[in-house]
């Protein structure tokens, strides 16, 4: 808990040193014309596609008797937003993770290898296509698990866990092999991903339930009005940019720590 307590508080006085916020604005413009070139020439005829399939099938009426079940009868006349928000969410997500993996994670990992670890050995046991590989493999199966538990929304408190539990694994698969690609091997790597998984997972999960946040937003929107919905895709990209900077820091402290602590323990054992 040491370890996770320290990388923490590194993370955070890291995280809002003018490099990290400058570093965010390369993955937030890439979102910013994904999803902004995406709502304009989709967005209208998505939300007419999504309204007929209701219609059609007579879900507004089931969906109005379970949200005044749960005492949310007001949210009938969005429910159409609502689950598109849901349907968007995870590929979102996906697409912001993408791009911090890419663009991001490797300057980070220079900027905390640089400063405050200068003379760990790097042994380059990870490659750049391995790294996109495996984002394009964890944000995939990330997204199908999402669309999964969509219906779990139903009972806000379980939706939350499965959330977090859901963020913690891809966050611990993708930033664990982000942060230790340029200074461990790939026996190393293997090494402290499997006896650090629990401790990898709890980063995960405890930043997983910073990324409700920008979910919060997306829900508070809906309820708002559609037209708020360019603003709150800003507002949402910005706040899993910044949330992912945060959590991508953590990771790189900790992995380096445990990867230094492991090489020191190395000659002791043999």
């Amino acid at each position: 808990m040491n370890g996770i307590a320290t990388a923490w508080a590194r993370a955070l006085r890291a995280g809002f040193s003018p490099r990290m916020m400058m570093l965010s604005l390369a993955p937030l413009l890439l979102s910013l014309l994904l999803w902004g070139g995406l709502l304009w020439a989709f967005g209208p005829a998505f939300f007419d596609w999504l309204q007929g399939l209701f219609a059609e099938y007579g879900w507004f009426q089931a969906s109005g008797s379970l949200l005044s079940t749960l005492g949310l009868g007001m949210l009938k006349v969005v429910v159409v937003p609502l689950m598109a928000i849901l349907l968007l969410l995870p590929l979102m997500i996906a697409s912001a993770l993408l791009f911090m993996g890419v663009f991001a994670m490797p300057a980070i990992e220079r900027h905390v290898g640089r400063r405050t670890f200068p003379k760990l050995e790097r042994k380059e046991g990870g490659s750049f296509a391995g790294s996109i590989w495996m984002n394009l493999t964890s944000v995939i199966v990330f997204a199908l698990l999402w669309l999964c538990t969509v219906p779990l929304y139903a009972i806000p408190p379980l939706a939350v866990v499965v959330q977090a539990a859901l963020w913690g694994w891809v966050s611990a698969r993708v930033m664990s092999y982000d942060a230790l690609a340029a200074h461990a091997s790939a026996a190393e790597r293997k090494t402290l991903m499997q006896a650090r998984r629990w401790p990898l997972l709890a980063i995960g999960m405890v930043s997983g339930v910073l990324g409700a946040l920008p979910g919060i937003a997306w829900m508070g929107g809906a309820v708002l009005a559609v037209a708020l919905f360019p603003v709150l895709a800003i507002l949402s990209a910005w706040l899993y940019i910044l949330i992912f900077l945060f959590t991508g820091l953590w990771f790189q402290y900790y992995c380096l720590q445990a990867l230094e602590d492991l090489r020191a323990s190395a000659p002791v054992t043999a």
